[in-house]
């Protein structure tokens, strides 16, 4: 079996939607067992009541639990153009598996949930992917075979670096059809690549 993590922080709910249809996208491809988990909340409980965070009983991760998969999603909302704070003290706190190479050769995308068409969604999506690259994972964007991206009917997240949402300022918009499409290709696109790659050596050092 091929072994898929879909693993995200979600406030709002917007990142929450988009990783259960990367899950369901992985699932679709035969021989692929999924886990949907999320990453620690940071924010004490008073801020996340204050703040209208939305409750989430998913069960979480921790950074060892990367190494026992082949593909890894990884969701974010977008903090001021970049990952949110609680996903990069997560990805800080996998140095011992950086240390072993433990996730050299496996695959990772990357889909991500911003306010604002130009509120640093291409930025959120490319810049979460340069520590995955520090691990030595293969990093699969979401290409351009999914036509949805391409899309002029409404505001369409996600961009050949991975899928996503526009939520807008207010958080008030939804993901749509085409974003969730997006997502599920994305899911299964690192599961038929993880599947693929999962036998080869990757992490063999070169003379």
């Amino acid at each position: 079996m091929t072994r898929i993590l879909v693993l995200y922080y979600s406030s709002y709910g917007h990142v929450r939607t988009l990783a259960q249809a990367e899950a369901e996208g992985a699932r679709g491809v035969p021989g692929t067992a999924v886990d949907i988990r999320r990453i620690p909340e940071t924010v004490p409980d008073a801020v996340r009541r204050t703040a209208g965070y939305l409750p989430d009983d998913t069960p979480e991760a921790a950074p060892a639990d990367l190494a026992h998969y082949d593909g890894i999603l990884l969701g974010t909302p977008t903090r001021f153009g970049m990952m949110a704070g609680q996903v990069k003290q997560f990805l800080d706190q996998a140095g011992g598996l950086w240390a072993q190479n433990a996730l050299v050769g496996k695959v990772a995308g990357v889909f991500a949930s911003t306010g604002s068409q130009h509120g640093g969604h291409e930025a959120t999506l490319l810049s979460t992917q340069i520590p995955l690259q520090h691990f030595g994972m293969v990093i699969a964007g979401m290409p351009y075979t999914f036509a949805g991206q391409t899309s002029r009917d409404g505001i369409i997240g996600g961009a050949p670096y991975g899928a996503g949402t526009i939520a807008g300022a207010d958080g008030a918009l939804v993901p749509t059809e085409t974003d969730l499409a997006g997502a599920r290709y994305q899911g299964a696109y690192v599961a038929r690549i993880a599947a693929q790659l999962g036998s080869a050596e990757l992490h063999r050092e070169v003379a």
